[in-house]
Parts: C-alpha cells; structure tokens; sequence
C-alpha cells in the first residue's frame, strides 16, 4: 500500500462525537495478548504524534502552520482517547503493565530481525535484553500481589526469566546517547524503526512516571519509579538516534506516514474483527493527515514528500508475535554488554574508574534499597523460588538458580566467565 495514492478525506469530517470516542474495550480474560500490546503500541503513537505537534507548534512563527497543527493535533487527541479507551477498566495497572513489557520485548525483537543498520540493530538488542528483564520482575509482583500468572496474560508467547538484571541498568547519561542516523542514506524502514520504537519506549515511560504515584503501597511504587528510569535512558537512547538534520516540518510528515505505516500493520495482522475495524477507521483519518502534512512541506519548504520518505510504499507488516529464540539468543550472547558512550562493551573491559561504575556506587550503593532486587528477595522469602515461564532453561547458566536474585551479571567484571552455558 501506498498512503500517498489514497484519496484523503477533508479533516474536518475525521472529527468524531463523543460516542465514537467510546468504543467496546476488549475482555481482558479471552484477548489475544497481541491485540492488547497493539492497543498499547498505537496509544504511544499518539501521544508521540500530539506531543511532537505542541512542540512544533511552540517553536514556530507561521500562524498559518500553527493552525493546521492545531486542527491535525485535535484530532490526534481524538484518536489517542478512542484507542486508549479499548482498555478495559477491570484489567489492572500491573496486568496492564505485563502488556506493555511484553510488548516492549517483541517489538524490539521484531524490528531487530528486520533491521539492517548494525548500529541501530544494535541498541535494540541491547534493550530488548533489559525490557526482558522488567518483564521477569513485574511477573513475580504481579503473583504476589494479585495471585496471577503473568504467562497467561502473554500467552506463552513470550517467556518470562530472568537477563542482564535490571540493577545493572542504571549507568551515566552520558552513555545513552548514540549516533543519529541520516535520512538522506537511510533506508526507509530505518527510519521508521527509530520513529516506531523511540514512540513505544516514551509511552512505557510515560505511563511509569504517572503510575508510580499511583501505585497503592510502597513496593510498587518504588518498583516503578526504578523501571521508569531505566525507561527514560531508553528513551534517550532510542531517541539520540533520530536524524537531527530534519526540519520540523519533514519531521511532522515522518510522524505522519509512521503512524499511516502503523495502523496499516496493525490492520493487515489483527485477529479480532472489532478491533480490526477501529484500525482501518484509525488509518483513513490518517491518511487525512498525511496529505495535510505534504501540503505544508510544499507550502512552506517547497519540497516533495519522496525527499523525505522516498516512493512511499510501505514495507511488510510490522508483525507482533513470538520472538523466543530472538531473545534467548541475544541474552546468551549479550547479557554481560554495558554501554559506553555511542558504542556498547563488555563490562570486564571497562577502565576500573570508569562512569558506569561511578554511577552504579551513585545510585545502588546499598543493594538492599534497589526495588528491582527487592521484590524478588520478597518473594524468595515468601515462596522459596521465583515464578518464571520457560520453555528450556536459562541460556546463563549463572541465572538458572531460582533460589537467588543474581545482582552481579552485566554489573560487576568478574562474572564474565559465569555467563557461558
């Protein structure tokens, strides 16, 4: 498909009645655990899409454009609200939050299998690794304050486990920002993979920094605001790889043909016919749009959409599913990778005073105050071993023990040899 061929409906007939902004949410006991991570996925995308907007919107001097963002913002917020609203309100914040881990994890797997650019290719791996981890750790909060089995919240599509533990996160600011990519020589599904991926990252950030202080006793609070952390370092991570060489308004047409990209994809892999229909609604509205965005590009810069986004027509599917042997891959391969600064290293290969270490005295000074830790220490001592959903055991051989929480791997130099099978 190509979304520049489609005829655009005027904007004015996108804007929907309050009953349109209330459709049926899915049943949290019979979703499919990928039309719950789409529902999130699409919910980030437009709140990347309405946030980037204000901010143009601030920085620009051209009533004119000002006002065509403020029409295409409106009806973005309409759409953030009715894909918002296919929650349902009996799916709870840490149920909700499995989805959101488990979409984190077979997002970045998916779009790593398909990217060719090995420096972007590479920072998804890297936190998918760590992704993977706040999936395992929200699992175990999740049995012991609800008494649910976060595998069948994820279908068994996704295992559930321990990786480069979540304690080793936290490193110096410095060291997320990577090297941006140049649209004029990327290829086009690379630069919808950053655009993509620095959206779902935000919306996982997002949504932490609000439910934190929403969370109702102290453990979860604190385990939120740990992981939201991380979050924000992916984010900085994932975002420091957009071209910085766009203008605004080639940026207003690449948010715009990525979300086109998106609802199309998630259109052509949905499994629930209801949902499917709230995606193709979702989809012409943005094609709508899309062709505002090429009228201001032309309008303002002079400038044809395929010199920023080429032909235009859209590669396959991004596609949601099973990534296991993705994950237990890079987990065996990766699992002792730090960063540092654009590149990524093995810890042991760090100089001794280096700023992961710096960082990591900073802030897990004392290990028994990292939630992370703490809330698998709690429920060893509650149940004598962690809930884990595996289908082999740990590709590490040093987090096969399900008696001990490991704080050292990806962390402390000397566990390189105790991460080979």
């Amino acid at each position: 498909m190509n979304p520049f061929h489609e005829k655009p409906k005027r904007i004015d007939n996108c804007l929907m009645d309050w009953k349109a902004l209330s459709p049926a949410p899915y049943d949290k006991h019979t979703v499919d655990p990928y039309t719950r991570t789409r529902v999130i996925l699409m919910n980030g995308t437009e709140f990347e899409n309405v946030w980037f907007s204000h901010q143009f919107s601030r920085n620009c001097q051209n009533g004119d454009v000002r006002r065509a963002l403020a029409l295409i913002r409106r009806s973005e917020q309409q759409q953030q609200k009715l894909v918002a609203a296919l929650k349902p309100d009996n799916e709870t914040l840490l149920e909700h939050t499995i989805g959101y881990e488990q979409l984190a994890v077979d997002l970045t797997a998916h779009l790593a299998k398909r990217e060719q650019d090995e420096h972007v290719r590479n920072a998804l791996n890297f936190a998918l690794l760590e992704d993977f981890d706040h999936l395992y750790r929200y699992a175990d909060f999740l049995d012991m304050e609800e008494g649910v089995h976060a595998e069948t919240l994820v279908g068994g599509y996704t295992e559930i486990m321990p990786a480069r533990p979540t304690i080793a996160h936290h490193r110096y600011p410095f060291d997320s920002i990577k090297r941006p990519i140049d649209s004029k020589t990327a290829d086009p599904f690379t630069k919808l993979c950053v655009g993509i991926i620095t959206a779902a990252e935000q919306q996982t950030m997002n949504y932490y920094m609000n439910v934190c202080a929403a969370y109702p006793n102290t453990p979860g609070r604190a385990l939120y605001r740990e992981i939201g952390m991380i979050e924000e370092q992916h984010v900085s991570q994932y975002g420091s790889l957009m071209d910085v060489n766009c203008t605004w308004l080639e940026n207003l047409l690449m948010h715009q043909y990525t979300e086109c990209y998106l609802y199309w994809s998630c259109y052509e892999t949905e499994t629930c016919e209801a949902i499917r229909r709230v995606w193709e609604h979702m989809l012409q509205i943005e094609i709508s749009h899309l062709h505002e965005a090429v009228k201001l590009l032309m309008m303002e810069e002079k400038k044809e959409y395929q010199q920023v986004v080429g032909e235009g027509t859209f590669p396959a599917p991004l596609k949601l599913e099973s990534n296991i042997d993705h994950v237990r891959s890079v987990l065996a391969d990766t699992v002792q990778l730090t960063a540092c600064r654009e590149s990524y290293t093995f810890v042991e290969k760090l100089e001794h005073d280096a700023d992961f270490f710096r960082y990591q005295q900073m802030v897990n000074a004392n290990e028994a105050d990292v939630a992370s830790h703490a809330v698998i220490e709690r429920y060893l001592k509650a149940y004598g071993q962690d809930y884990r959903f595996e289908l082999a055991p740990n590709p590490i051989e040093a987090l096969r023990d399900r008696t001990k929480d490991n704080v050292e791997i990806g962390r402390k130099p000397k566990t390189r040899e105790l991460t080979n099978a």
